[in-house]
């Protein structure tokens, strides 16, 4: 069964960064799956701001359905996305249900996000400290890691060695289960 590794982070928290060590760091060919990328993909056609949500979660959507695509045909797999809203993280419970899920957590503080945000130039400021909150909000993960406090090739370890002891029972299963039960409680 093919593996995905969830990178979850907020915007500039190093997900991509660290997706590439992970590829030099793990055994086996990994792909690297970023969001970015693939919005990247869609023409460079004006789009009425009326019309942006809907194009965005189509794109979020189609995404979510790549992963599972690329898993279905044996393909390890490093995600690097952003679970900013509540509807992103249940369509991947749906979507995933038949793959192996390891939810990492990318941290860093909000004044760095901040400070690399603004050395990119290539994000809106204030992007990160509005996902800040939202993109961990659903608390649980495999494992976390701070891409402040530790390189990205000390958290692509940490990460490596989480997969070899990792436990029988995923942070995806554990959201799954605790969606089933609010779903039957309403």
């Amino acid at each position: 069964m093919a593996m995905i590794i969830f990178l979850n982070g907020t915007s500039s928290s190093g997900k991509s960064t660290l997706a590439a060590e992970l590829l030099q760091t793990l055994d086996g060919p990994f792909f690297h799956l970023a969001v970015d990328a693939f919005g990247a993909m869609r023409a460079k056609v004006e789009i009425a701001p009326e019309d942006l949500d809907d194009v965005l979660r189509r794109t979020r959507m189609g995404f979510h359905r790549a992963i599972a695509g690329m898993a279905a045909g044996g393909n390890d797999i490093v995600v690097d996305h952003i679970l900013s809203e509540p509807w992103r993280l249940s369509d991947l419970l749906d979507v995933l249900a038949d793959h192996e899920v390891v939810l990492v957590g990318v941290r860093c503080p909000l004044e760095e996000l901040e400070r690399r945000e603004l050395a990119r130039g290539d994000r809106p400021s204030g992007l990160a400290a509005m996902q800040y909150d939202r993109v961990h909000a659903h608390g649980i993960y495999d494992i976390e890691v701070d891409t402040y406090a530790s390189s990205a090739a000390e958290c692509a370890q940490q990460i490596k060695a989480y997969l070899n002891s990792g436990p029988a029972l995923t942070a995806f299963d554990r959201l799954r289960k605790e969606a089933a039960a609010d779903a039957s409680n309403s």
